[in-house]
């Protein structure tokens, strides 16, 4: 009786695995679930917050390309602009107003504002990187740890299944596969969780980079159009 209620289809169920598993297995999967949550989280809120930034920075350019001077189009983006772009517009204009307001008489003041220029402009691409890839580190944690915490799972789980097996004196397959199985479900768990946290890292990091770069194009951009102004000036 107690062989054939070991091999129940019921006693495979997930719910019953997970109940009947060892408290170390049982925190294995919790933790693994856990991670999968959170992973999740991150990557609904990088997909929506990517595609934002990706759709602001277009329309940005868009404006910027119309034939606007650069002026108009940083007045009009407000005091406060949420996207990066315009912040580094409203910067170098300003930059570029101090300098003209001091006087540019020579062509050491005006490679001078170019490199105050850069600067203020890399400190802006640096801090906009990091709030873009923000999240990306626990991805990358669940990806690598989660196979290997499963694994741990599923060894205690097989070393519990032979002590029964000992205990119970029967190598039958009826008695040994539901602990086998409850192994094994953390193993399954741990890439349940992995797998897309890796798949989100490698293209999360590969999104966040060509925003980057697309961030230092137009950095060179406004940096090229202030050279023009200074070269009619100086």
């Amino acid at each position: 009786m107690d062989s054939v209620a070991a091999a129940s289809p019921d006693s495979l169920n997930f719910f019953v695995l997970f109940m009947r598993a060892d408290w170390v297995v049982k925190l294995v999967m919790l933790g693994l679930a856990c991670a999968s949550l959170w992973s999740w989280t991150v990557i609904i809120d990088k997909t929506f917050r990517l595609s934002r930034l990706s759709k602001q920075a277009n329309a940005f350019e868009d404006e910027v390309a119309s034939g606007k001077s650069l002026e108009e189009i940083a007045n009009a983006a407000g005091e406060r602009p949420a996207h990066v772009l315009p912040r580094m517009l409203q910067q170098a204009l300003k930059e570029w107003r101090d300098a003209r307001a001091k006087g540019l008489n020579s062509d050491g003041q005006a490679a001078f504002l170019i490199q105050r220029i850069d600067r203020v402009l890399d400190a802006a691409i640096a801090r906009e990187t990091g709030k873009v890839e923000d999240g990306l580190g626990s991805l990358a944690i669940v990806a690598t740890a989660s196979p290997f915490i499963g694994l741990f799972g599923t060894v205690w789980g097989i070393m519990n299944a032979f002590q029964a097996i000992g205990v119970q004196k029967n190598t039958s397959l009826a008695v040994v596969a539901p602990h086998i199985a409850e192994a094994l479900f953390a193993t399954a768990i741990g890439l349940i969780a992995a797998i897309p946290a890796y798949i989100a890292f490698n293209k999360f990091s590969t999104d966040a980079g060509k925003f980057a770069a697309r961030l230092e194009g137009f950095a060179d951009d406004l940096s090229t159009a202030i050279q023009r102004r200074l070269a009619e000036r100086v």
